[in-house]
């Protein structure tokens, strides 16, 4: 599609090429502009109608709209802002240089202005942050045929019009009640007769990940959002949750890999910026790692007596490792999604200890076999490999299942904890207990 579009720009063809645009959804349209390598994007963009423009840029990646945004004049930058969504043209404006956001903001609408620079204040990765401040605000001393008359005059200035918010005395929320019950209600009933005032809502300073948390709970569409003295600010709907989640998600897989995170999406990040999201973490490593090349150099001797037992170090680190990752990923998810919590430690603990017995005693019984059978050692370093196989996966799902719990108590990502970093520690402890092992047995 991409060579069809610069054909048909190059060809000035604009009246086939508006007939595409008019054909496709704002969804696609974005999912073209973020794909687009040698398309001038801004020139295409400015194909699109006015109205249509705004759907689609709102549809766009963080990255790609701050670089389009860019190629626009002033004029149109400012009109794009204008019409968008507060809390997506924050998420525009906060990876844009202060200086383009200055002369943006001087030239927006006041309403504009003063509703960006109010979520700017907020914390990254906050309810506050991802909140929008385009909603219906009922008093609670109206009358139902007074609130629908309000929905109907600010409909279009409101993010959705599904659920609305009852505040009372100095702006506090009160209530909340829905598009349905209001046109079903009698005319002439006060809204506070008929408001909800069981519902869930969160402060400003709320992690945005909670949040999505209670979203999944409580299966809710839209929240609202209160300051530190319960007045309503704002709201966060299903879709600011989506995009949550998916950030979330990508942010904890990234480092589960040992990959510093990036906003960017990967054809978008370039060399030297991928050099720096994996560098630190591959020196950490490499650094500790130097560990267990220690280790073997202090059983320099054993290993001059056993020169076999150098055969299986890789087999029982691999195991090890994998052993232990498949713990930490266990917990770390049910962490994420609070099926767990730091007093449950030890009947984790437990759990993954009768997990790594029942495990360690059939790989231990079917690595035996293959040692004897298809390696032909004698039964005596088999059976040393074996029972180190055996302590190491117990060692592993236990340092596995407890280090990400540990890390959260303290305040770190327990995605930090991951396979890399648990790889790492747990290689040196299988190579301390191989070599002790080996001693007992061995005589060595």
């Amino acid at each position: 599609m991409e060579e069809r579009i610069i054909e048909l720009i190059e060809n000035k063809e604009f009246i086939e090429l508006k007939k595409i645009i008019n054909e496709t959804s704002a969804q696609d349209l974005a999912e073209w502009i973020s794909d687009f390598e040698h398309c001038d994007t801004a020139k295409f963009f400015r194909l699109i109608g006015k109205d249509k423009a705004v759907d689609v840029f709102a549809e766009l990646d963080v990255p790609t709209a701050t670089e389009l945004l860019n190629k626009l004049s002033d004029v149109e930058a400012v009109s794009l802002i204008d019409e968008l969504p507060a809390d997506d043209a924050t998420d525009v404006l906060e990876e844009m240089p202060a200086s383009i956001v200055d002369k943006i903001l001087r030239n927006c609408s006041e309403d504009t202005r003063k509703d960006i620079n109010k979520l700017l204040k907020y914390e990254e990765d906050s309810a506050g942050s991802i909140m929008t401040v385009e909603y219906v605000e009922l008093k609670e001393n109206m009358t139902i045929q007074d609130a629908i008359k309000q929905i109907k005059e600010e409909r279009e200035e409101s993010e959705t019009i599904d659920s609305c918010f009852v505040v009372g005395k100095k702006r506090k929320l009160i209530g909340v009640i829905t598009l349905r019950h209001l046109l079903f209600a009698d005319k002439k009933m006060m809204i506070s007769d008929v408001c909800d005032r069981e519902f869930q809502y969160v402060h400003t300073n709320t992690d945005q990940e909670e949040v999505a948390g209670i979203f999944q709970k409580y299966d809710i569409n839209i929240m609202p959002v209160v300051d530190s003295e319960d007045r309503l600010v704002g709201i966060i709907t299903i879709d600011d949750v989506i995009d949550v989640i998916e950030s979330e998600a990508t942010e904890d897989i990234k480092k589960m890999a040992a990959i510093i995170p990036v906003d960017k999406p990967y054809d978008k990040t370039g060399v030297f910026e991928t050099f720096k999201a994996r560098i630190p973490w591959l020196l950490l490593l490499m650094i500790s790692a130097t560990f267990t090349g220690k280790i073997i150099q202090s059983f320099e001797s054993e290993l001059a007596a056993y020169t076999v037992l150098t055969a299986f170090i890789p087999m029982l680190m691999d195991t090890g490792g994998n052993a232990g990752g498949q713990a930490s990923v266990s917990v770390i998810r049910a962490l994420s999604l609070n099926d767990i919590e730091f007093k449950d430690i030890f009947k984790v603990v437990f759990k993954e200890f009768r997990v790594a017995i029942v495990c360690s005693v059939v790989l231990a019984i079917c690595n035996f076999i293959k040692m004897i059978v298809i390696d032909g050692v004698s039964t005596t370093i088999a059976l040393t490999v074996c029972v180190t196989l055996m302590v190491t996966i117990v060692i592993a799902k236990s340092i596995g299942c407890t280090l990400p719990m540990v890390a959260k108590k303290i305040g770190f990502d327990p995605a930090v904890m991951a396979s890399p970093f648990i790889t790492t520690i747990v290689d040196a402890c299988s190579l301390l207990v191989y070599f002790s092992i080996a001693q007992m047995i061995l005589g060595i």
